[in-house]
């Protein structure tokens, strides 16, 4: 799969909101505030694991509906199904 510019870009945004946390934490900042900015962390982590898993099956739908009367779509949803699952 090739990944696009604005999956990198989110990665590293999510890259310096990491060091953000690190520093924060290097500077004794309240806990609430670190806590604050790990949730948002986590939730763009989410927010790209989900923006992958789409643009990915979007192609492998594709490929695999050229096949014709061979397609297994259904195996492909199950597998994007269980990936998104097991990365809550």
């Amino acid at each position: 799969m090739l990944y696009d510019d604005s999956v990198k870009k989110r990665l590293r945004r999510i890259e310096g909101q990491i060091r953000g946390v690190l520093r924060m934490m290097d500077e004794d900042k309240d806990c609430k505030e670190v806590v604050s900015q790990l949730s948002a962390i986590r939730s763009a982590v989410d927010r790209s694991i989900a923006y992958i898993l789409t643009h990915n099956l979007e192609q492998c739908l594709r490929e695999e509906m050229e096949k014709g009367e061979n397609a297994n779509t259904k195996k492909l949803l199950e597998e994007a199904i269980n990936l998104m699952v097991r990365s809550k």
